[in-house]
């Protein structure tokens, strides 16, 4: 016996690191696992979503153990001058429906939650309680760390989970509804502002109202009373059930290597928004938080510091390919006026749905790429140049706050 605890130690049990967890309990049963949350359950209070095209067969069999919301009638987008309805089946997966699968996927001694990490190294994560877990690998999964080595804005949203007095009526999600107010609230700044439904049940609503901000402040009571407003507007008036609220970068340039280079522990793995698995724009997360759990459990033989490297250099392969992403960024953030941001938006989702189905997947082609920026540019053709030879504020703990 070595006198390791486990073989892989996984810190954080969001999505990232949960998804870890199972792919291993998947593909490698007889490896022993630490999966170790600060908070009281996994996956914390958020809501993941995505189009069923955004994974591979084997991504697909991974989330077929979640219990989620799947919508086979596609869904809509809602602009002032484009409405449209598209095919794409879509889906989503709740905190809790994630914490319950991995309750029941993982083997008992796997999770542990309520433990506060103090530090790490290539073979052991130090706990505040005093227990040291010693492992073969480390897995750094923490979330995004604020830097100002990367630039770019913020989506800021709230979400909320309604039981609606009467029937609501709506049949399948709203993706973006830019039909409203476009005024950021006080302190965010100039914002393209959006709001997400997804119809839960014949009473039951979850409606988000998300803004791509250039700050990232969060005051909720602002957000709540546009909940609120949007709710009366629409005949969604009821009980609310359950909220969320979530900051997350929206990348638009920066030194990758650099960053990487300050968020490096030597030897540690660094995976999901921590390692730069991101889509640039979207902000969408599962897609890439499941390709790269598969990755890892592929490789989960090999000693901590290959490990480490290995998913270091697939980071900066995947930073390479989201290029094109980053520059849409900057002519959403530099080249659009705030009042006009939607429009640019509203013409992309004018173009054939395969393109919009790639572009979410993070997989455009250049065919796409070409058909995005020809034709009639829904910005002045000198803003968006401007906008691609810019760069947009760093992403520093400077600009955090979250107003109650």
């Amino acid at each position: 016996m070595s006198g390791r605890v486990c073989d892989m130690a996984i810190v954080g049990g969001g999505l990232s690191g949960g998804l870890i967890a199972l792919a291993l309990a998947r593909h490698r049963p007889e490896m022993r696992v630490r999966l170790i949350e600060s908070g009281p359950m996994l996956g914390g209070n958020h809501r993941w979503s995505w189009f069923d095209t955004d994974l591979s067969p084997d991504g697909q069999a991974l989330m077929a153990r979640f219990r989620k919301m799947t919508w086979d009638d596609g869904y809509a987008i809602h602009f002032p001058d484009l409405k449209r309805e598209l095919d794409a089946n879509y889906l989503s997966l709740t905190s809790e429906d994630f914490a319950a699968a991995l309750k029941r996927e993982l083997a008992p001694e796997t999770t542990l939650t309520g433990k506060e990490v103090t530090s790490l190294s290539a073979d052991a994560v130090h706990l505040a309680d005093g227990e040291t877990i010693t492992a073969r690998s480390v897995i750094d999964c923490r979330g995004f760390a604020p830097t100002s080595h990367l630039n770019g804005g913020w989506q800021v949203f709230m979400g909320r989970h309604v039981h609606t007095h009467e029937p609501h009526g709506v049949t399948k999600p709203i993706i973006m509804d830019a039909c409203v107010d476009q005024v950021a609230p006080a302190g965010n700044g100039s914002a393209y502002r959006f709001v997400y439904v997804l119809p839960l049940g014949a009473h039951d609503v979850f409606v988000e109202d998300t803004y791509y901000a250039d700050r990232h402040d969060l005051d909720r009571s602002a957000l709540s009373g546009r909940i609120d407003q949007y709710c009366r507007q629409h005949g969604l008036e009821g009980d609310p059930v359950s909220f969320e609220t979530g900051v997350l970068p929206v990348i638009t340039g920066g030194n990758f290597r650099a960053y990487q280079k300050a968020t490096r522990i030597p030897g540690v793995t660094l995976a999901g928004g921590r390692g730069g698995f991101v889509h640039p724009l979207t902000s969408y997360t599962l897609p890439i938080a499941v390709n790269v759990a598969l990755a890892i459990a592929q490789d989960a033989d090999l000693p901590g510091e290959q490990l480490s490297a290995k998913i270091e250099a697939k980071a900066r392969k995947h930073w390479s390919a989201m290029s094109f992403y980053r520059a849409l960024g900057r002519m959403l953030f530099i080249g659009a006026a705030p009042e006009d941001r939607f429009r640019i938006f509203e013409r992309f989702y004018g173009l054939p749905e395969p393109l919009i189905e790639r572009f979410y997947a993070g997989q455009s082609t250049l065919a796409d790429k070409v058909r995005t920026l020809s034709g009639k540019p829904p910005i002045p053709i000198w803003r968006g140049v401007h906008a691609l030879l810019s760069n947009s504020p760093p992403l520093t703990p400077s600009h955090l706050k979250d107003t109650q």
